[in-house]
């Protein structure tokens, strides 16, 4: 049985601990840095938005990681000729002074690293996305961007995650199917989001205290089926006691629909991942069967000693069904989405 928060409260105790795990529909515990007793080194907070079509995506992280702060974009290209590019901008030692919002309904988060500079500004009615990173990807070229979200939807996955060790947690929230509106120019490259081409958005909100070495899986994606209706998913699992709750869910015109376990059948030879072959996901309700199709594995590694961060972050197309709450079968295919398998040490 998982534990569902229904009423707002307080998200540590005075011991730095979780009080009550779960999982939420809404943003109902609490969260503030001055309850938290590890040390301000081990604080990790950050902001990822991916903005996508059918066509091409755009990820934006601005993270504190306590020891290094982290502003990163990503362009994805899926047609014809995929191809990936990403940047990321490092400094040292900002312990909070990025000032990262304590929620995710409201606040403005600015920071500026090294030739990146990046504006999350929230009203609690739009999200509007803007920024600038000189000389991307050694390029010598300027890249922009200015993208604003709407259409926030009433229910999310949120999720308050122990650890079993003490003073550490993971507080998750993950929105999908936000409206975008806006466009990411750099070189030959502008690519616009408009309601034209069903342009959507996912926000990964996360903030805790994380052991030093973890291995996680994380699926998402979100499309506007033929009828008008919003779809999209939020899966995953690998890090903290999840025993009062997953982070398993549809979201379906707004609403949320929990799952049971999901696993991640990614094809291995011997030890080896093979993240370009097929994958498949199964669930252990029978409400989340999928085949995936890769197309570009996002890989952005990061090795700065202290810190190892080994992504695979795999783009490509889903087929299969999933079925919501009230028995309604929603079947998709070959709608792009995006899969991962990450091993950090930070």
């Amino acid at each position: 049985m998982q534990n569902e928060i229904t009423k707002r409260e307080k998200l540590l105790d005075q011991n730095g601990n979780i009080k009550n795990p779960g999982f939420a529909k809404t943003l109902l515990w609490d969260y503030d840095r001055k309850d938290i007793k590890a040390g301000k080194m081990r604080i990790k907070e950050w902001d990822y938005y991916y903005i996508g079509t059918q066509e091409y995506g755009l990820c934006l992280t601005i993270s504190d990681a306590g020891y290094v702060s982290c502003l990163s974009i990503s362009l994805l290209s899926f047609k014809d000729n995929p191809m990936q590019m990403n940047d990321s901008e490092i400094g040292l030692f900002p312990l909070g002074k990025l000032n990262l919002p304590s929620t995710s309904e409201t606040g403005n988060i600015s920071a500026k690293v090294g030739t990146a500079e990046m504006t999350f500004n929230n009203d609690s009615k739009t999200r509007h996305l803007f920024g600038k990173y000189d000389n991307y990807c050694n390029s010598k070229k300027q890249l922009i961007f200015d993208v604003v979200l709407s259409d926030f939807p009433k229910e999310s996955m949120v999720i308050a995650t122990p650890f079993n060790k003490d003073k550490h947690f993971y507080y998750n929230q993950k929105i999908n199917c936000m409206r975008a509106k806006g466009y990411v120019k750099f070189g030959d490259i502008e690519w616009k989001f408009t309601p034209e081409n069903n342009a959507l958005a996912t926000l990964d909100w996360g903030r805790g205290v994380w052991t030093y070495d973890n291995t996680w899986y994380w699926g998402s994606g979100q499309t506007v089926l033929d009828d008008g209706s919003t779809f999209g998913f939020n899966i995953g699992y690998g890090f903290g006691d999840t025993s009062a709750a997953s982070e398993n869910m549809l979201f379906y015109n707004g609403k949320s629909h929990k799952l049971e376990d999901i696993k991640f059948n990614i094809p291995k030879d011997g030890d080896k991942y093979l993240y370009t072959e097929p994958w498949t996901f199964t669930s252990s309700d029978g409400r989340f069967e999928m085949t995936f199709k890769p197309i570009i594995d996002r890989q952005a590694p990061l090795d700065i000693k202290i810190m190892c961060m080994l992504p695979h972050q795999v783009f490509g197309l889903m087929s299969g069904i999933a079925i919501l709450d009230d028995g309604t079968v929603i079947e998709i295919k070959d709608k792009l989405v995006f899969a991962e398998r990450v091993h950090n040490k930070w």
